[in-house]
């Protein structure tokens, strides 16, 4: 029954990851929270399970959704290069100063982090989506310097340890805050999610080690029967999204992504002060 479970779980991360660049971490981290309390897990140490195997997830399912956005011309392959720096190192770090934070608190934070990005996604959307990465000489003039660029990935990564989630809730704002058109934000961020999920699984287990954590089938903080059931079935599900990304208007899948956000952030408020 924990298998199937897990299986259904990836079923749907791996379709919100090739569908809204995400890395499924929004889906994974909330269902696995729900299906860890039911299993009785230590409540200390619940949300941190979520989110280490959230990550070690991600390095599966961005893995798919990257390779289906690829195909179809979404990975803005030099922005990937200059954020990725960042991403890995802050990733892994953030992955301590998580382990370092109560349960009940990180509940908190992420639910207050995915409401804020729900609104400025919601309401971004009301302006126009902007140009494509490349201009129409072929030059590159929305984004800023690529400094500035692998600080923003390492700022990106310590947030994405911190919320398990894959990066796509920062890495698609940030991108589109410089008008780059959602398509090319979705496809670059689901390939921003793979060193990601690299760096924060290895730093959750690393961490999770220096830790007492009394719970059966765990490296660390990542639950090894969940990785495997959810990573199978995400990586077919993935590639689904992506193709159903590209056949969506960028209003209509900025609107999507602003309401599942918003839905997922009321639901960790609720659990954290109930």
């Amino acid at each position: 029954m924990e298998l199937f479970i897990f299986l259904i779980i990836g079923a749907l991360a791996g379709f919100a990851a090739g569908l809204f660049g995400v890395g499924g971490g929004t889906i994974i981290v909330p269902l696995l929270f729900i299906v860890f309390t039911q299993m009785d897990f230590p409540a200390d140490n619940v949300m941190h399970l979520a989110l280490g195997t959230s990550l070690a997830t991600i390095i599966i399912t961005s893995i798919s959704s990257l390779m289906a956005h690829h195909k179809k011309g979404g990975v803005m392959w030099p922005v990937f290069k200059n954020l990725a720096p960042g991403l890995v190192l802050g990733c892994f770090f953030g992955a301590g100063i998580a382990g370092q934070i109560s349960g009940l608190y990180l509940q908190l934070i992420v639910g207050v982090f995915l409401l804020w990005v729900a609104y400025k996604m919601f309401f971004g959307g009301k302006k126009q989506v902007g140009k494509d990465f490349n201009d129409a000489n072929n030059n590159v003039m929305q984004l800023p310097s690529k400094p500035k660029q692998l600080a923003a990935g390492g700022v990106i990564g310590i947030a994405s340890a911190i919320f398990g989630i894959g990066g796509g809730s920062l890495t698609v704002p940030y991108l589109t805050r410089y008008n780059v058109v959602m398509q090319k934000a979705v496809g670059t961020s689901a390939a921003c999610g793979l060193p990601i999920a690299i760096a924060g699984a290895l730093g959750f287990m690393f961490f999770g080690m220096q830790q007492e954590v009394n719970v059966p089938n765990t490296i660390g903080f990542v639950h090894v029967y969940a990785f495997l059931g959810i990573s199978i079935m995400s990586f077919f599900t993935a590639k689904i999204g992506a193709k159903v990304a590209h056949m969506l208007s960028p209003q209509l899948l900025k609107k999507c992504f602003s309401v599942l956000l918003f839905v997922v952030g009321l639901y960790f408020l609720y659990k954290g002060v109930v």
